[in-house]
């Protein structure tokens, strides 16, 4: 006898849906369009506290702090953090990074997307419960909202009433408050790309430019948009990480489940009755659970790609229980495979060291390990030799054979450089460089193109092409504890076959 196929994990729209017998086909269009797409019934979560709810808060803070706060700390004179796209340089802290330096940023988001992997695989949607900017911000507009229209019950109590001098002064109120905050992040935005106090003084004299004014509007449109208005659809609908976390997840993840074997059959009691007397389980069917929920699912009918792993359903029912006198965790993060098989708390946590997480790991470490390790021997200054083009070779003084380079140096440290050009070569003999020496000292996070010409004698010189290898030196400063770098680059010496 065959076994029946497992369930799967994480539920879709469509296996959520309940069966429905088919129609008859209408001709009707507008009964069609009902039957293709759902219409959004909006959500008003309900205030919980608790230990998850504490995390929440406690990671809003965290990231506000870092996203409003980083744009105004200075560092060696200068904003610590600043992507400055029209000078094409990349400030963070004392690391300054240059369009050739666009390897570190491809490794960076290898990491990121790694990290996400990780930690999906471990518990889920952590990420989405608790730092993904969507979340964080519903988070603070929610906060706003419900200090200004009260809780739950109160707002839909004033939504569902006529507009009145009340309602439109606590709707103003609302919104004005959210406009703020929309603005004040579209101008933090726009301040990791421009210096933020030169666009403070160009906010405060109305002198922005069209770019700066679009990118600030913009981004406070979405973010007012978004955590507003959209909330839980831009997590359902917009957000392609819901759809492929079931391929990130298995059985021995720790997501937020509901014990069906304690909780059903789930009814209403009083607080003394005893449930097994009465055949029920602890589930009080009080659907706080899902009044809790930002995005409105019920938990009780299994994980769904709809959940963020928030864990505020854990918190309601855990208040539930405390007032029923039942025992906590009716509704904790745990996996699939320990609440089937009734593991223990300590084995289902070992059953988290997996191949998978493993390997995940491993990856991760190496590529965190190798990104710090480039970062700390990467080389102050940066050479790239360019030939000139419009003359291969020429004879000079009836005695030379010279040819010209342009060599782009470039100062990625905020400590002045000075230079040394030279050159060499096993085919060629008595090899000479002359460049503009006043050209030798570089500027912090300079970028300067020197021409060279380097001259080899006639004598020495055979025709056709040699290799040479061009080498720039660049002296250290032991006081400020700075080591010198020298870089050496290969390049081709060419002798025309008419001289």
């Amino acid at each position: 006898m065959n076994a029946p196929e497992p369930e799967p994990l994480v539920r879709t729209a469509a296996a959520q849906a309940p069966q429905r017998k088919r129609a008859a086909p209408v001709a009707d269009a507008e009964t069609s369009d009902e039957t293709l797409y759902e219409v959004r019934r909006k959500i008003y979560p309900r205030s919980v506290t608790g230990a998850f709810s504490r995390w929440r808060v406690w990671l809003v803070l965290l990231t506000q702090l870092f996203f409003y706060g980083m744009p105004w700390l200075n560092w060696n004179g200068r904003q610590a953090m600043l992507f400055d796209l029209g000078a094409r340089k990349f400030y963070i802290f004392g690391l300054v990074l240059w369009p050739q330096d666009v390897i570190y940023l491809a490794v960076l988001l290898v990491i990121s997307a790694l990290s996400l992997f990780l930690f999906t695989a471990i518990a889920g949607r952590l990420f989405c419960g608790y730092a993904c900017p969507q979340t964080v911000y519903t988070e603070i507009f929610m906060w706003i909202e419900r200090h200004v229209e009260g809780d739950r019950f109160a707002r839909i109590r004033l939504d569902g009433d006529p507009w009145s001098a009340r309602k439109l002064r606590l709707k103003a109120t609302k919104h004005s408050l959210w406009i703020l905050i929309a603005l004040w992040t579209g101008f933090t935005f726009v301040g990791y790309f421009s210096p933020i106090r030169e666009l403070g003084g160009e906010v405060l004299s109305l002198s922005l430019g069209p770019w700066q004014t679009f990118w600030m509007l913009f981004y406070a449109f979405c973010t007012w948009g978004n955590a507003g208005f959209m909330r839980e659809q831009v997590c359902k609908y917009m957000c392609p990480y819901a759809r492929f976390q079931s391929v990130m997840v298995d059985r021995d993840t720790y997501v937020v489940t509901y014990d069906v074997g304690r909780g059903e059959p789930r009814g209403s009691r009083s607080r003394k009755a005893d449930p097994t007397a009465a055949g029920l389980g602890s589930c009080v069917n009080c659907s706080i659970c899902v009044q809790v929920c930002p995005t409105g699912i019920d938990i009780r009918d299994g994980l769904q790609y709809d959940c963020i792993g928030c864990g505020a359903c854990i918190d309601a029912c855990d208040q539930v229980m405390d007032k029923m006198s039942y025992p906590r965790g009716l509704i904790r993060y745990t996996s699939e495979n320990a609440m089937r098989r009734a593991l223990s708390a300590t084995v289902a946590r070992k059953r988290l060291i997996r191949p998978r997480t493993v390997v995940y790991s491993v990856i991760w470490l190496a590529l965190v390990g190798g990104f710090v390790v480039s970062l700390a021997m990467r080389t102050p200054l940066k050479v790239d030799i360019i030939r000139d083009r419009g003359a291969l070779g020429r004879e000079v003084e009836g005695r030379w054979i010279e040819n010209v380079y342009r060599l782009q140096l470039i100062n990625t440290t905020e400590a002045p450089m000075r230079v040394a050009i030279r050159a060499n070569s096993d085919e060629l003999k008595g090899i000479a460089v002359e460049y503009d020496h006043s050209a030798d000292d570089l500027a912090p996070t300079s970028n300067r193109l020197i021409p060279v010409r380097v001259r080899v004698p006639i004598e020495s010189a055979g025709q056709g092409t040699h290799k040479i290898e061009v080498t720039v030196t660049a002296a250290g400063n032991e006081a400020e504890g700075r080591s010198g770098a020298e870089i050496r680059q290969s390049t081709s010496f060419i002798v025309p076959r008419n001289l």
